[in-house]
């Protein structure tokens, strides 16, 4: 029997599937849905610190979109359902999270590895896309991007707990490839960071804190209007 999916983000923080009620929005930068716990931060500030070669790659990430060449229509919007979900990324502005994964897949950039008994990256995406709408169907939808709100959230926590029964490859694994590409994906974005307060790439600059009275090696430093880790815990995120 599966869990009720409570250990899924909240949308809206009320609902399982978006983020933390009370959290501010951002006023400088940008971060998934403007919401985040370091509302006056914007990594993009630091640009001026980063070498060339960094500076054009991390830029390329925020000003452009991939099209979507991989997947066909049916497929993308599927998965594009699928990562709202599991990403909690309920509005605007997103990541383009599936957009960078298709370009990956469309470009066979692979990890270099696979287990024995799973087929190719590129496969096991289409497969998963396949295995969402079967058990969207078994619930009356026409597809998993149609079904409703809480059959997402029942199918998706299913699948996180490997209850979803499909041939092709283990399910389990199959879920470990997804959460691999789309955590990869997300967390290479400055929007990203801008959510966690990650200071961006450290070179040549690199990080260091000089203590009292002197400056940080950081042009904007992180400031939070809740403490992040007392919130989490407070929440019972752990």
């Amino acid at each position: 029997m599966s869990r009720d999916p409570g250990h899924l983000p909240a949308f809206g923080g009320t609902e399982p599937g978006g983020p933390p009620a009370g959290l501010p929005r951002q006023r400088r930068g940008t971060t998934p849905q403007m919401r985040g716990r370091y509302p006056d931060y914007d990594v993009l500030a630091e640009t001026s610190h980063w070498d060339e070669a960094t500076r054009r790659v991390v830029l390329d990430r925020v000003e452009r979109v991939p099209p979507i060449r991989f997947f066909d229509e049916a497929e993308a919007a599927t998965l594009g359902a699928f990562c709202d979900v599991v990403l909690a990324q309920d509005a605007e502005p997103r990541i383009p999270v599936l957009a960078m994964v298709d370009e990956k897949l469309a470009e066979r950039r692979g990890e270099g590895y696979r287990h024995a008994d799973m087929p190719s990256d590129r496969e096991t995406w289409r497969e998963v896309a396949r295995m969402l709408d079967a058990a969207a169907a078994a619930e009356g939808a026409e597809s998993f991007a149609t079904a409703g709100r809480e059959a997402q959230l029942r199918i998706v926590q299913r699948f996180s707990e490997g209850e979803l029964a499909w041939e092709g490859c283990p399910v389990d694994k199959a879920w470990g490839v997804a959460m691999r590409d789309l955590l990869g994906a997300f967390y290479s974005h400055p929007w990203a960071w801008n959510e966690i307060g990650f200071g961006g790439p450290a070179y040549p600059r690199g990080y260091a804190r000089l203590g009292a009275g002197q400056r940080e090696h950081w042009e904007s430093p992180p400031q939070f209007e809740r403490d992040p880790v007392r919130d989490v815990d407070e929440r019972g995120l752990e």
